[in-house]
């Protein structure tokens, strides 16, 4: 039989006796990392340059020996094998790309001295820090001293003091005696945030981070130099001294800032919110998010949220409340009832939404309007388009064109002045913030779910307090049509209900039935994700044969053809181009249709 012949764009090494082959370009540390092989490491990291500081990841290298004259292989006569000449010396894996036939190996005793060399002389001014360091339990100098170290310490001297608690920007601190100079924060802020202010001055072991004259380290994105810094030295001041890190738990979830959809992980413990950090999806984000976009869990502790429903300004119970827009919408006369949708609402939530507008009939009076939310995109993680779903309400069937990127209920502030629209359901929107004035509140009787005290809530007839993102589970599609599922990751106020519940109680009210007391989430079963779900596989299109526990980590591609030709706002950003056709990249994606 004939054997294949290796592909020309593959390079077959060998890395402590096993082969391995990996595209031509690859380095040693990744080259190893496919076969579960650990080299240690500082300074390098896989989406930025490499800058071999730290020489952590030093390996032993040699090449298949070859006659000079004839370039013949040379045989070990005991083994039978091509001969390896070994360089004498040790390389760094970072800076070394494989290159055909060549052999590595990663636990050789020169290669274990070199190490410990590293560590010792990485540990030699460093701080005995580690009992009051934000880094501690993630920190890979720990993990490093503890597996690759001498395991005691050989120096007497008096260490270097540098500078602590330096402020570099708004939302850095730097303690930076911790620092090993693996210049990762130098060469982030350089090619990612392309906003160049970080840099090292004196030298040896005087050597200083800092920020140039006149310059801080303000931009979006400084905070992940804090996730890149593998010691102590860059610390979030938000997150310093907050909580030890094996405390928290770790939940997966999606920001929701814009359509760029970037991967997080919500860190919490015992229903308090510490932290956000981005998740890796080399898709989406990579492994960066907006500093903004951290920020977004403190809307859960916020001062004016909502934790009782109300009745004309009153706190009632929730079946007072459900009884009161009960009364609404049955007296509503056909064409008086309006409703307003989010693109801030999961895939899931615009589903019911549309459902409760199907289930209302003819007395609502026109489409469901979705707010639109333009900003200036950064070319990177956030999109001009401040929606994180509005592509699920295309596909949901939610709204059949994109909203007016201006004045977006220009139409329903119209149909109120004439005396049209009597009621209007508002799922998430601030109506005074959309556009509507405060007389125009004061004609119609809004039904209003919400999380936060606003304008409109204080207008509204019936306020239904509801869940914030990181208090549900449910998916958004981002801009290149993406869906990513976001997971629950602390309860909600006792007061409020889940979003899907609450819509499921107004779809049966609307049917001329009782949707059951609201503030149990279990009391309806379209308030379960999973099971609303067989419902969107059934209803929608592009959603046919997919379920929400089989939708990956890392987002399932939907087919985006259907919407090519609509003018969405996004601009270039990182991995999405808006003139680039979208395919699906899954056998499971299907064809959607425009609802």
């Amino acid at each position: 039989m004939s054997q294949t012949a290796p592909s020309p764009d593959l390079v077959t090494v060998n890395i402590d006796g096993q082969e391995i082959a990996v595209p031509k370009g690859t380095n040693v540390i990744e080259a190893a990392r496919k076969l579960a092989v650990d080299i240690p490491h500082y300074c390098y990291h896989e989406k930025l340059s490499v800058a071999g500081n730290c020489r952590m990841c030093l390996i032993e290298m040699g090449m298949p020996a070859v006659d000079p004259a004839t370039k013949a292989p040379i045989i070990d006569e005991a083994t039978g094998k091509q001969k390896v000449n070994w360089i004498p010396k040790p390389v760094i894996g970072c800076g070394t790309n494989v290159s055909p036939g060549m052999h590595i190996r990663t636990t050789t005793p020169m290669v274990k001295d070199a190490r410990e060399s590293v560590m010792e002389f990485l540990l030699i001014n460093h701080p005995l820090d580690c009992p009051i360091c934000d880094q501690a339990g993630e920190c890979k100098l720990q993990e490093q001293a503890t597996g690759y170290g001498r395991g005691y310490s050989r120096y007497i001297e008096p260490k270097n003091v540098k500078p602590k608690r330096t402020v570099l920007g708004p939302r850095v601190t730097l303690d930076d005696e911790r620092c090993i100079l693996c210049s990762r924060c130098i060469r982030f802020s350089r090619e990612i945030a392309k906003d160049d202010v970080l840099g090292f001055t004196e030298r040896g072991s005087y050597s200083t981070l800092t920020c140039f004259p006149g310059r801080e380290l303000a931009n979006n994105y400084s905070l992940n130099t804090v996730d890149i810094c593998p010691v102590g030295a860059l610390t979030s001041t938000d997150f310093r001294f907050k909580m030890r890190v094996w405390f928290l738990k770790q939940t997966n979830s999606i920001c929701t800032e814009s359509s760029v959809g970037a991967n997080t992980v919500v860190w919490s413990r015992e229903g308090t919110i510490y932290r956000i950090t981005p998740r890796q999806n080399d898709a989406v984000n990579d492994t960066w998010m907006t500093d903004s976009g951290r920020m977004l869990y403190k809307e859960v502790q916020a001062e004016n949220r909502l934790t009782r429903p109300l009745v004309r300004g009153v706190a009632v119970t929730a079946d007072a409340a459900l009884d009161a827009a009960t009364e609404l919408l049955r007296s509503a006369q056909p064409g008086t009832v309006a409703i307003v949708g989010s693109g801030r609402s999961s895939v899931e939530e615009q589903f019911l939404t549309r459902k409760l507008a199907e289930a209302l009939g003819d007395k609502v009076g026109a489409p469901v309007s979705v707010v639109s939310r333009v900003g200036e995109g950064d070319g990177l993680l956030l999109s001009a388009d401040r929606n994180p779903n509005l592509r699920g309400a295309l596909i949901t069937g939610l709204i059949e064109a994109l909203p007016p990127t201006y004045a977006p209920l220009a139409a329903l502030a119209a149909a109120i002045e004439a005396g049209e629209v009597k009621t209007v359901i508002s799922v998430g929107e601030d109506l005074a913030e959309a556009g509507l004035s405060a007389e125009q509140l004061a004609k119609v009787s809004v039904i209003y779910l919400s999380t936060h005290a606003n304008a409109t809530s204080q207008a509204a007839a019936v306020v239904l307090p509801t869940l914030t993102v990181f208090e549900k589970s449910g998916s958004f599609v981002n801009q290149q049509f993406r869906i990513q599922k976001f997971a629950q990751a602390v309860p909600g106020p006792a007061g409020a209900a889940d979003d899907l519940a609450t819509l499921s109680a107004l779809i049966a009210i609307a049917g001329g039935g009782r949707g059951g007391p609201v503030s149990d989430r279990n009391a309806v079963p379209n308030g379960r994700v999973e099971t609303l779900w067989k419902a969107l596989a059934a209803e929608v299109p592009a959603f046919a044969n997919v379920t929400y526990q089989e939708i990956p980590d890392d987002g399932l591609l939907l087919d985006a053809t259907p919407y090519a030709s609509l003018p969405f706002v996004e601009g270039e950003t990182l991995h999405h181009k808006p003139t680039t056709p979208i395919s699906p990249l899954n056998e499971r994606a299907t064809t959607s249709t425009a609802a």
